[in-house]
């Protein structure tokens, strides 16, 4: 009697623990109405309570970085209208909900690393399963490879990199500064705006900023536009 105790006992305290870590992960499920950049989008639920997701194990290019427009376009075209399911655990410092988002079943944010419009944001990599970190890690190596979206940069500035630059100089460090061929298309990822070699302004990028592009029509897929005082 006292072992079929023991053993009931254990069974119950199994149940209740995976019950417990099955509660850990929660969902929202909602209509996106809002993209505000690469990885951040508003949800609205059926009850029209609003929540805004930052998508989780991703770092998208800021709004006014290279392929910042891009990547925000490419999440719209993706989810924007849709109904969405988010998986999470927690709020960040913003209240923002922090989460895997999946459209009939397709992770999102996995989607977006695959169009090479993200990083793999590995300084919060421990907050994701095992499987999500080798897809994130594997999709950012074969983008990077194909050197698709952002990787057609020869060295594209990380969003972490671009909000907290160089203390010592106000931006990024020197070693991250792209050398720009001649006769190449400049853009100034500061304005987003690019610059013909025969343009008055060409010169006067500041090194730290410039993006060299090779040519007017990848400068905007990449989402610059031409200076109002190029020829």
């Amino acid at each position: 009697m006292g072992r079929f105790r023991t053993v009931l006992i254990a069974a119950i305290a199994m149940v209740c623990l995976s019950a417990y870590g099955s509660a850990q992960t929660k969902t929202i499920t909602g209509k996106v109405v809002g993209v505000a950049d690469g990885d951040t989008i508003t949800l609205l639920d059926p009850g029209n309570k609003q929540f805004k997701i930052r998508f989780q194990g991703i770092d998208a290019p800021e709004s006014r970085q290279a392929f910042g427009q891009r990547s925000k376009q490419n999440l719209s075209d993706l989810v924007f209208g849709k109904t969405v399911t988010v998986e999470f655990e927690k709020t960040d410092r913003y209240g923002r909900t922090l989460g895997k988002v999946l459209l009939d079943g397709k992770d999102i944010n996995l989607e977006q690393l695959k169009a090479g419009l993200a990083w793999f944001y590995r300084h919060y990599q421990n907050e994701l399963g095992e499987a999500d970190r080798k897809a994130y890690d594997a999709a950012e190596a074969e983008a990077k490879k194909a050197k698709r979206g952002l990787w057609q940069d020869a060295n594209p500035q990380p969003p972490w990199d671009y909000r907290h630059p160089s203390k010592e100089t106000g931006s990024v460090p020197t070693t991250t500064v792209p050398s720009v061929p001649d006769g190449s298309v400049i853009g100034n990822r500061r304005s987003m705006i690019y610059h013909l070699p025969n343009c008055p302004n060409y010169n006067d990028v500041s090194p730290q900023n410039r993006v060299p592009f090779k040519s007017e029509d990848e400068a905007q897929k990449a989402g610059y536009r031409k200076a109002r005082n190029c020829p």
